[in-house]
């Protein structure tokens, strides 16, 4: 496995500082690199230091944390590149935590497809990482034991987003995810559909998400 830093990332200041900020880290799509999701931070709370990871296998034009065999129906995941990326995120998580200086117990994901499954798939492997995630568009991985136990979750909680109209993944499986995960966790977790909406990040679901993070904030 690959040393935990050498997943190429960037770093964005809290707009609003303090000693020991809250961080965010922002997980992209297959396809896509680091930058792909810093336009959103302006919609953010300022109080994040927010890091954006590179997934670490090339799929041009940019990046993917798992391959996908789109001649199946429905396409393939494969496990053992899911759990590769899902243990590299977990050892590179702690190592931003430590050296950035930030409040470990307030550290939160937000990812979009194949990063948002990532996100789940770190929180449910070690929650002891993770305060929260928002997961726009994504699902739970298909992977054997990939739950840590409910009582570790029961600290963590989850926004998962989904476009109504997604044809890369249905919001079926956002569904899904949001059933299993109120097995484990209860109110813990909520989900909200947007009508109309496809595999995309809108105004409004990013407005959802910057609302739900800044309430965990103000409530910690």
């Amino acid at each position: 496995m690959m040393p935990a830093m050498h997943l190429v990332h960037r770093v964005s200041a809290p707009r609003s500082p303090s000693a020991s900020p809250p961080l965010l880290v922002l997980l992209h799509g297959i396809g896509a690199d680091e930058g792909d999701l810093l336009p959103l931070l302006p919609s953010l709370d300022p109080r994040f230091l927010v890091v954006s990871a590179r997934a670490p296998y090339p799929e041009p034009p940019g990046y993917r944390w798992y391959a996908i065999d789109w001649s199946t129906s429905p396409p393939t995941a494969d496990p053992a590149e899911i759990a590769s990326s899902r243990d590299l995120l977990a050892s590179f998580l702690e190592e931003v935590r430590r050296a950035q200086g930030v409040d470990p117990s307030r550290v939160f994901l937000l990812g979009f497809s194949q990063g948002a499954i990532m996100a789940l798939a770190l929180l449910l492997a070690r929650p002891d990482l993770v305060r929260g995630v928002v997961a726009h568009s994504g699902r739970l991985a298909r992977l054997a034991g990939n739950v840590s136990g409910t009582e570790p979750l029961s600290g963590a909680e989850v926004l998962l987003l989904h476009g109504e109209e997604d044809p890369v993944v249905p919001a079926v499986e956002g569904r899904k995810a949001y059933e299993v995960l109120r097995s484990l966790m209860g109110t813990r977790v909520q989900f909200v559909e947007f009508p109309g909406l496809g595999h995309l990040i809108s105004r409004e679901s990013i407005a959802e998400a910057a609302r739900w993070l800044t309430a965990r904030l103000d409530r910690a």
